[in-house]
């Protein structure tokens, strides 16, 4: 394609706040940045300036900011942001106290409710009242297994103001994935919810609630937030006790805001945990609060007038990077429930409802749209959609033709990619810059990405390991019960040394963008040719009758192998059913597209395909399951019960 399917208008571009920065780096600093591409390379290559500048530009709210920005900035691990500093997470996201709304909810199309500025902070202070009286303190671990309802930010908000530690599962976690979670980090407190609403029905969690509390000695003290009930009972539940009942001894007043050090515990996230126990991964509140600001001050040019929106759970860690959106004062805009009601419509009719400005979701999302046939934008207005958001998985360019035909031609869509790892994005959206189809518009703002071949040479235009060759402030501050670190070393720095490897394939393109073929540990080898699955993907499912696909190497033969060959599992309509010239249509039409290298050796068609809570499909485990190996952690998978669609097939025997 030699022209961009969106570019910003002038106005846009010089009253963006990425324009100002570069304004403002000019009166600071004295220097001339004359277009992004200059912009990325200071704040790259002076990385102090850049982070100060920024914490001045978003109006960091610190008892102490300190005269170093980053220490030991050669070491990876080891650099340290901020050393002097002292500052809380929550006063940040809680700095406007007016009468505008903070959050926009819906529950399906059973709920909606919406929280002010204000009574946002009046119950963010009653409830760190409640939870002080009950002991807690800075350090302490206070957990949720909640549904994305106002209730769960305000209670992130009133732990986190006093210090606690932050840990969350959706309720859609079964009792064993939520003590694989939290087991490890020993909460005193669980928020939960007595259920939540999925594609119309109302699923009860209080008898799963009962045995995890009842699994977990650490809890001290269970608040339920009534949902789905007005008065749910909890008698069932040990040491639990009603939200209301807990804050009603107290009223609200000034909150007294811990002051901490940058890299005080804020969030304990958690790998996918598809291959095992998952990996419980520290962030700090400075490093994600200036993370989060970077991106959706900057890349997502989020304003004070904004309405955020992210189709997420609380297991995901786009909750946290959307409940950020507070600390530009914008207005967050929650959803919880089937993305699909409504015939697939839902998440727009909310747009319209409440005057969306970004609109964030999944790259399936989007794929499942487009394979329903959902038009949106003959359908809905969406006068005041300006963004949208998509991450999880590689968007594929069929995908920004999608969004740009049927969704809003007017409109920056901003792919990303990072992970639960950084609590942001490597790669990302910019409003300065053109849209090209398939493509991530750029390097996020500090982030010294580069692409690697197997020798760490940095290589451009062909495809490799997506690395980071300099500390950002929101590398975790380490994994629980890691005190050595040995862990995180080996995560991240044991391929490169002193350089971060994230594990995604990727490729540079001739316009500073990056496309991502998927995950470095789950690319196919057949014959010593290295191809992303996202290569596949990308043509498979343009096919009609194929809603869905999974693609593995399988190892070949299977006694003593001495190469891989492509397997591709397909999803296909309801009703159609795999024959053999549905087959060579398949490997025709990825044999036309691609390469005689990418044609699947075997194609087997399956009921249903393996995902994570968060809808990513899950390539190592099928993988394990067809070469009958163990996987060790079922209650990771949203359907775990579709892996044994890929066990001893007959197709993969011959």
């Amino acid at each position: 394609m030699t022209t961009p399917l969106w570019q910003p208008s002038q106005a846009a571009v010089d009253s963006c706040n990425m324009t100002a920065l570069m304004r403002a780096a000019r009166r600071k600093y004295g220097i001339e940045l004359a277009n992004y591409a200059a912009l990325h390379a200071w704040s790259v290559r002076e990385p102090a300036q850049f982070n100060r500048l920024l914490w001045e530009f978003c109006g960091v709210i610190a008892g102490r900011q300190g005269d170093i920005v980053l220490e030991h900035g050669d070491r990876m691990p080891g650099a340290r942001w901020f050393p002097q500093a002292q500052l809380n997470f929550a006063e940040n996201l809680l700095r406007r106290r007016d009468t505008g709304v903070a959050i926009e909810f819906w529950g399906e199309d059973r709920v909606k409710s919406s929280v002010t500025h204000a009574g946002l902070y009046h119950e963010v202070s009653r409830l760190a009242q409640a939870l002080r009286a009950s002991g807690v303190k800075a350090g302490d671990r206070v957990a949720a297994y909640m549904p994305n309802i106002p209730g769960a930010v305000i209670a992130m908000l009133a732990a986190t103001s006093i210090g606690a530690i932050w840990s969350s599962c959706s309720p859609d976690f079964g009792v064993q994935g939520v003590l694989d979670r939290f087991g490890q980090i020993e909460p005193r407190i669980l928020f939960s919810a007595d259920g939540y609403f999925y594609n119309g029905k109302t699923i009860d969690v209080r008898l799963r609630l009962a045995e995890i509390v009842a699994a977990l000695p650490s809890i001290e003290k269970v608040i339920v937030i009534p949902y789905t009930q007005r008065s749910p009972a909890i008698d069932a539940v040990p040491r639990a006790i009603d939200v209301h009942t807990f804050m009603a001894p107290y009223k609200a007043h000034p909150i007294e805001f811990a002051q901490l050090p940058f890299n005080h515990p804020l969030y304990i996230m958690y790998s996918s945990g598809t291959t095992g126990v998952p990996k419980c991964i520290v962030h700090g509140a400075g490093g994600t609060l200036l993370q989060h600001l970077k991106e959706q001050a900057m890349h997502v040019d989020l304003k004070r007038d904004d309405r955020l929106f992210y189709f997420t759970t609380c297991g995901w860690m786009m909750w946290n990077w959307l409940v950020s959106g507070l600390a530009t004062g914008a207005t967050i805009v929650l959803y919880d429930g089937s993305p699909f009601l409504a015939n697939g419509t839902i998440l727009f009719d909310f747009a319209d409802a409440s005057g969306m400005t970004v609109f964030g979701t999944s790259a399936k999302f989007i794929d499942a749209l487009a394979k329903a046939g959902l038009r949106p934008a003959a359908t809905h207005k969406l006068k005041t959609l300006r963004v949208l958001l998509s991450t999880g998985s590689p968007l594929v360019p069929e995908g920004f033709d999608y969004v740009y035909q049927h969704i809003k031609r007017d409109i920056n869509l901003a792919s990303m990619s990072g992970g639960t790892d950084i609590m942001g994005t490597f790669v990302s959206g910019n409003p300065l810059l053109p849209v090209w189809r398939g493509e991530i518009q750029c390097a996020t703002l500090g982030m010294q990405v580069e692409v690697f071949d197997d020798d760490g040479n940095p290589i451009r235009g062909v495809k490799g390991e997506l690395v980071c060759t300099a500390p950002f402030p929101s590398m975790p501050v380490g994994f629980w019960n890691d005190p050595d670190g040995k862990k995180y070393h080996a995560a991240y720095f044991e391929k490169f040394p002193n350089v971060w490897c994230h594990g995604d394939y990727v490729e540079w393109t001739g316009h500073d963008g990056m496309i991502i073929y998927g995950r470095s540990d789950a690319v196919l080898n057949p014959g010593g040719v290295r191809i992303g699955t996202a290569e596949i993907y990308r043509q498979v499912e343009q096919l009609d009758e194929i809603v869905e696909s999974l693609v593995i190497g399988q190892d070949w033969p299977p006694v003593q192998p001495t190469d891989v060959r492509i397997v591709l599992f397909v999803r296909l309509r309801d009703g159609l059913k795999l024959d053999d010239a549905t087959i060579e249509r398949i490997k025709q039409h990825i044999r036309t597209t691609t390469t005689p290298r990418h044609v699947p050796a075997k194609v087997v068609q399956v009921d249903d395909i393996p995902r994570t809570k968060s809808g990513k499909i899950v390539e190592l485990a099928v993988r394990h399951v067809v070469h009958n190996r163990p996987v060790k952690n079922l209650e990771a998978l949203a359907n775990p019960e579709a892996l044994e669609m890929f066990r001893d097939r007959a197709e993969l025997q011959s």
